[in-house]
């Protein structure tokens, strides 16, 4: 497991904000909450969006059929801390 880095979960959270034209501050966004349904209440498809923005700006790849994606866009905590072990960028 990554250490915590609240300075990427920050910046991850700021380009959701950013690509999803969310009405939330990046620095309100919670680590462990949910990205789905309750939490910031994402759907599929704003996925789909996070999942090129964040490919794009650190250069790794994120598959629709890797079967860790729940796992990984579960809270932002858990998809900085795949972003810290696998970005190339």
């Amino acid at each position: 497991m990554v250490e915590n880095n609240p300075t990427l979960q920050l910046e991850i959270a700021q380009l959701l904000v950013d690509a999803l034209n969310l009405d939330v501050i990046a620095a309100d966004i919670q680590p462990d909450a949910p990205l789905y349904g309750d939490g910031l209440g994402l759907d599929s498809i704003d996925i789909l969006e996070v999942a090129l923005v964040v490919s794009k700006r650190y250069g790794l790849q994120l598959k629709s059929d890797n079967e860790d994606n729940h796992h990984i866009f579960s809270s932002l905590r858990h998809l900085a801390e795949y972003v810290a072990i696998h970005k190339t960028k």
